[in-house]
C-alpha cells in the first residue's frame, strides 16, 4: 500500500477507499452497494461503498451487539 486515502461524498453518501494510485481496469460488485476496484494485475486498489452511512451504522451495531452478547455469555458461564 503506497498511500491509502479515504474520501466521503456526502451528497451521494459514498465512501471511497483508495489503497493505491494504480489505474482502475476492472471493478467487481462484491456485495450489494460494495464495489472492489482492481488494477491490470487483478489486485485490489480501492473499495467503493454506496449508502455508506447506513452500511457503517449497521456494521458497527451488529459488531457491537455481537461483542456484548459474547461478554454477557462469558460472565454467566
Amino acid at each position: 500500500m503506497s498511500n491509502p486515502k479515504m474520501n466521503y461524498f456526502e451528497a451521494q453518501d459514498i465512501l471511497h477507499l483508495v489503497i493505491t494510485d494504480d489505474e482502475e481496469v476492472e471493478s467487481l460488485e462484491i456485495s450489494p452497494n460494495i464495489t472492489a476496484e482492481l488494477n491490470a494485475n487483478g489486485e485490489l486498489i480501492g473499495v467503493e461503498i454506496m449508502d455508506a452511512s447506513v452500511f457503517l451504522r449497521d456494521f458497527i451495531l451488529e459488531s457491537t451487539q455481537a461483542r456484548i452478547m459474547k461478554l454477557k455469555q462469558a460472565s454467566y458461564g
